[in-house]
């Protein structure tokens, strides 16, 4: 029987899965971190989005470095650093420690995540390119949902500590499989200062990773604050942790089938603008459902709300990931506009969530955060009507 080989760009898909894990472990700790550290919304926004921290200023320099240091490379160093800080986060005793820990965990994921477009391209076969970017688009909302799941049931049988321990294998073991799986990369000489500027000169001096970048922002940040604070939604509503859990979980969970259904719709040549607008109208339209105090349904019709901001809302980051192929200045550039998008994603993830919590602090409850979300859908279906214009 001939051997049967793992599909390389599902390998790297799979890197990105263990990686985001680290990314969804915190919400659902994150009610009992308030009460244990007295933490207020803001305070607790600033930790679920403290990950982002790296990619805010890091991310542009990763994407260009990762074609010279070596895309393989870097995403295994990245899981490498990922477990290690998890590891050493296990054991910290102190808030400080725990969120220097959380930010190092932060450049970790920067690094595992931002080649992942650029090695599927490498690896991926003639004409499914389109696909595999889809499902790489579905890494966060898998791992996310998969840490959202497991924690509520986890937690209270591992500790904090026994869960950043538990979750720093998968990434390790990640990290090996994928030196194994993929081919080696490509050996060449270090590129000098003069081809590193002149990459970066042309990914900024084009408007497509901008407007990838902005898009990116838009769409991320407003994901995170709502899948990230719906555990303490459904605490203060007096749902059990288990059942918030495994709902908070479903709602990541759709996502995935956004993503894999615009891989499909641009192999089978879906425009990508109609893609990015159906996606922010329904973002935008399930926030108002789930947040907007006059259209109260109660909470199935709430649930369902945030199922549709999810769900469809998956169209956006697969197709600006198959984007990002085309609108590159240059073939060179793939993982430096990648970085660029991580690096202002990282912004859009960071600055939502304390945002979303001050306005909620302000405002005694949560009916305020369609507004916000509305603004960004708003901000992003702008984006999504000019990037068909930048198009190479």
């Amino acid at each position: 029987m001939p051997e049967r080989r793992t599909d390389p760009a599902l390998t790297v898909v799979l890197a990105g899965v263990a990686a985001a894990l680290h990314v969804g472990k915190l919400p659902p700790a994150l009610p009992v971190l308030r009460e244990a550290l007295a933490l207020s919304l803001v305070q607790a926004g600033f930790l679920l989005s403290l990950v982002q921290l790296a990619g805010m200023g890091l991310g542009l320099a990763v994407g260009l470095a990762g074609e010279g240091l070596g895309l393989k490379r870097c995403m295994a160093a990245g899981l490498v650093l990922l477990s290690a800080a998890s590891l050493a986060g296990g054991f910290a005793q102190d808030a400080p420690v725990l969120l220097t820990l959380r930010a190092l965990e932060g450049f970790g994921f920067l690094l595992a995540v931002t080649p992942g477009p650029s090695l599927i391209r490498r690896v991926a076969a003639a004409g499914e390119l389109d696909a595999k970017l889809g499902l790489w688009g579905a890494y966060m909302p898998l791992g996310t949902a998969i840490a959202l799941l497991a924690g509520p049931w986890l937690l209270p049988r591992l500790g904090w500590s026994g869960w950043w321990w538990l979750l720093a294998a998968p990434s390790l073991a990640m990290a090996l499989w994928l030196w194994l799986a993929l081919p080696a990369d490509t050996r060449s000489a270090a590129p000098g200062a003069g081809a590193w500027s002149s990459r970066l000169r042309r990914t900024l001096a084009a408007p497509g990773p901008w407007l990838l970048g902005a898009s990116f922002a838009m769409y991320a940040g407003q994901w995170l604050a709502v899948v990230g604070f719906l555990p303490t939604v459904f605490a203060q509503a007096q749902v059990g942790a288990l059942l918030a859990g495994a709902l908070t979980a479903l709602v990541a969970a759709v996502n995935i089938g956004g993503n894999i259904a615009a891989g499909r719709l641009l192999r089978a040549g879906a425009a990508p603008r109609s893609l990015l607008l159906t996606g922010f109208a329904a973002m935008a339209l399930g926030a108002m459902l789930a947040f907007l105090p006059v259209l109260d349904a109660g909470p199935v019709a709430r649930t369902g709300g945030v199922l549709l901001f999810s769900l469809v809302g998956g169209l956006v980051p697969a197709t600006l990931f198959a984007l990002c192929v085309r609108l590159a200045p240059g073939s060179d550039t793939v993982a430096t506009t990648v970085g660029w998008m991580q690096q202002c994603s990282a912004v859009g993830q960071f600055a939502l969530p304390p945002l979303v919590g001050w306005v909620a602090r302000l405002a005694g409850g949560w009916q305020w955060t369609w507004a916000l979300t509305g603004l960004c859908c708003a901000a992003g279906a702008v984006l999504a009507w000019r990037m068909t214009a930048a198009r190479r």
